[in-house]
């Protein structure tokens, strides 16, 4: 069903910790495979609703085929970062019990389609996407929904801070990577606001590189090499920066993230939660356990992916998988007969 093609190394898996493993003794060596088959099909089922602009229809169809492959994976997990409270969202809410029950606990970040406008107009960078990582781990983002992002990747890591001046972190990145600032491409998510950011990393040389929406994408594309994006910049979803904090254990880079409350009474809620809105916030602190895995399959294609091609009863996908514990990352190539696919998916 799948092949790898790239591994930046080679996996020992002996010193998993016992709470990612099937028992006491034996580390589940298959874990990161099966989360693939887990996004694989819900870029198989979404996929199929490309272009069609009908993003609650790809939504639904993506959730039920992840729900009904989350269902055969070795794992006691409860979902952290889901399509919604429970009274909202059908599956996937946050609290639901997924996993056979049998595996390591376990906290699970999911986004069946992280763009789903990007799906039903056809645009580039929706993915499906899910996280898993030690339970207890992983930032609850459940107080404030959006807060202010800066990522980058190994060389600049060390060296930016999202509290300095936007000019400024341009050019430790331009010096740490070696280019002009000139050189340097800024993701930015395309929203109103961030017409004053854009101003400033215009005026400092950099160029932009605008997403509609998935900045999960974005984020990760520019802590990878050869991708073309040097630094993501803006405000976007927290749950969305948590599942970039995964990938992110594993690639090396650093995001940073600060809440930021859209007013007065989301402010409050955080500072109940007992957050404070000033701090910044690190990779650690989103994910605090090394031992977390990160897989995404591309549903259209993308800076960080090829999205899904069907061909008859021939369906091929393109996914990554990471492991943050041995800085493991996969590119999977596959290959699937449709018929049989959606037959084992029922």
């Amino acid at each position: 069903m799948t092949a790898n093609t790239e591994a930046q190394q080679d996996d020992d898996y002996s010193h998993l910790s016992p709470r990612l493993a099937v028992g006491d003794d034996e580390p589940d060596r298959n874990l990161a495979l099966e989360l693939v088959r887990v996004t694989e099909a819900a870029a198989i089922a979404g996929g199929a609703w490309v272009g069609k602009g009908d993003k609650n229809g790809a939504d639904g169809a993506a959730v039920d085929a992840m729900r009904s492959l989350l269902d055969t994976v070795n794992l006691n997990g409860v979902v952290v970062i889901g399509e919604g409270e429970k009274d909202e969202a059908p599956m996937l809410f946050n609290g639901e019990h997924v996993g056979n029950g049998t595996g390591p606990e376990a906290d699970v970040a999911v986004d069946p389609i992280d763009g789903t406008r990007l799906t039903a107009l056809g645009y580039d960078n929706a993915l499906a996407v899910l996280a898993v990582a030690e339970r207890g781990s992983m930032f609850d983002p459940s107080a404030v929904f959006y807060m202010d992002k800066l990522v980058t990747g190994p060389e600049a890591a060390d060296m930016v801070d999202l509290r300095l001046p936007v000019k400024q972190n341009l050019h430790l990145i331009a010096k740490a990577t070696g280019k002009s600032v000139d050189q340097l491409n800024v993701c930015v998510l395309d929203r109103p606001r961030h017409s004053k950011l854009v101003e400033e990393i215009r005026s400092a040389g950099a160029r932009t590189r605008f997403i509609m929406d998935g900045d999960v994408a974005g984020g990760i594309a520019a802590a990878r090499p050869g991708t073309g994006v040097d630094v993501l910049m803006g405000t976007g979803g927290t749950p969305e920066g948590i599942v970039t904090a995964c990938a992110i254990r594993a690639v090396g880079g650093v995001i940073q993230g600060r809440l930021a409350p859209k007013d007065d009474e989301e402010k409050q809620r955080a500072l109940d939660a007992g957050h404070d809105v000033d701090e910044v916030l690190t990779t650690n602190d989103l994910v605090k356990s090394d031992n977390c895995y990160f897989a995404a399959t591309g549903i259209t294609d993308g800076d960080l992916l090829r999205g899904v091609r069907y061909e008859g009863d021939r369906v091929t996908t393109q996914s990554i998988v990471m492991r943050a514990r041995s800085g493991t990352v996969r590119i999977v190539q596959a290959e699937h007969r449709r018929r049989k696919w959606e037959s084992y998916t029922k």
